[in-house]
């Protein structure tokens, strides 16, 4: 007896929450109702319009890399030894492609004088030269990102989601001239539409996993949150019934995603919060009820990219590790001085080494975004 296959848009649902589905082996074709754990694991998932769909992330960090701990060396392009810098990606050395020799145009003055930290955030995803502005004329180009969203975002409840650990801005100078709308802001989806992107992991959380129904359903999961109930306990029924009509491979998997779903609540709930800017770091802005410690906060962040890719909430999504030029300190590296002021160093030796190490810190966090995804079948 055989059943059709299960809609990868099913949501469970009870008292106002709904919470998307990873991808199961039971979206793909019909399944015996009697599954075995052998023919599970042999059974291979189609790839395709009916298979796993592929997904494109983008991360940015500021200020540039120390450039002799970044580029490999070795005796040739396919056998090198990982550079200081990506030590922290060792593991995944096999699945990874690392591309030299690269220019960004769009990023160069020509002849629009200072400005580099703008240009390069700009031209990140666009490959374009922002006209130099600080007031409403703003233009830049279309990012790749958002090339993609708007060729495959009909598939997906989110064509696309920006994350970053600042807000981003809708003016002001923030580089010799040059908008901090373009300093802040990596998606771009025309040529004068910036899209801001979200720093607050519940904010993410409740996009992904929120409220259905409108008014009432909001009031349900305000009454939840005040108990900190967790958003599985609404659709626990939900989850149990269609447990039983999976096969092993899937029920597994359920279980890890259910799991990392109630984790990541839990972990929101218990995090100390950030009520005001960083002491001494004024030109350094966090917003108000993000984690207070910037490891967990964008660790978090990351985590919700994995569930909004594991759920196909969205397939496109983009992250900001910091606006350009930020200063903002590493105590937790035991580095003094702010990072935008470091990264001009003018050949010091120390300089360069604390350069080098925030940015083998910040691929340690890239690392955790592609632990997750690898562990996730």
């Amino acid at each position: 007896m055989t059943r059709k296959p299960l809609d990868r848009r099913t949501l469970l649902r009870g008292f106002g929450a709904a919470v998307a589905l990873p991808w199961l082996e039971a979206m793909s074709r019909p399944t015996s109702l009697i599954t075995s754990a052998a023919h599970a694991a042999t059974t291979r998932v189609p790839v395709g319009p009916t298979g796993p769909p592929v997904r494109m992330a983008f991360l940015y960090v500021p200020n540039g890399m120390h450039m002799p701990d970044w580029k490999p060396r070795g005796p040739s392009e396919t056998e090198f030894e990982l550079p200081k810098i990506l030590q922290p990606l060792a593991a995944h050395r096999k699945q990874m492609n690392i591309i030299t020799g690269l220019a960004l145009s769009g990023a160069e003055a020509h002849g629009d004088g200072g400005g580099d930290h703008a240009r390069s955030v700009a031209a990140f995803l666009t490959g374009a030269h922002p006209r130099k502005t600080h007031g409403s004329e703003i233009r830049n180009g279309i990012s790749v990102d958002q090339v993609a969203a708007e060729r495959i975002g009909h598939l997906t409840r989110l064509k696309s989601l920006e994350l970053g650990t600042e807000d981003s801005a809708s003016g002001g100078d923030c580089d010799t001239g040059y908008s901090c709308v373009y300093t802040s802001n990596i998606s771009w989806r025309t040529a004068t539409s910036p899209l801001g992107k979200e720093v607050d992991p519940a904010a993410v959380f409740e996009r992904l996993f929120g409220p259905a129904g409108g008014a009432k359903g909001k009031q349900a999961m305000a009454a939840g949150e005040k108990r900190r109930k967790s958003v599985l306990d609404f659709v626990l029924s939900d989850a149990k019934r269609l447990k039983n009509d999976l096969g092993s491979n899937d029920r597994r998997k359920f279980d890890e995603y259910l799991y990392a779903v109630r984790d990541i609540e839990r972990r929101m709930n218990s995090v100390d919060k950030l009520g005001k800017r960083e002491a001494g770091i004024p030109d350094y802005p966090r917003p108000i009820g993000v984690p207070e410690n910037y490891s967990e906060h964008v660790r978090l962040l990351l985590d919700m990219m994995v569930l909004a890719f594991q759920t196909d909430s969205t397939r496109v999504s983009s992250f900001m590790f910091a606006n350009a030029g930020s200063n903002r300190s590493y105590r937790n590296l035991s580095i003094s001085g702010g990072h935008h002021n470091i990264s001009h160093h003018g050949n010091a030796y120390d300089k360069q080494q604390k350069i080098s190490r925030i940015n083998q810190y910040h691929a340690s966090l890239a690392a955790h975004l592609i632990d997750r995804l690898a562990n996730i079948r």
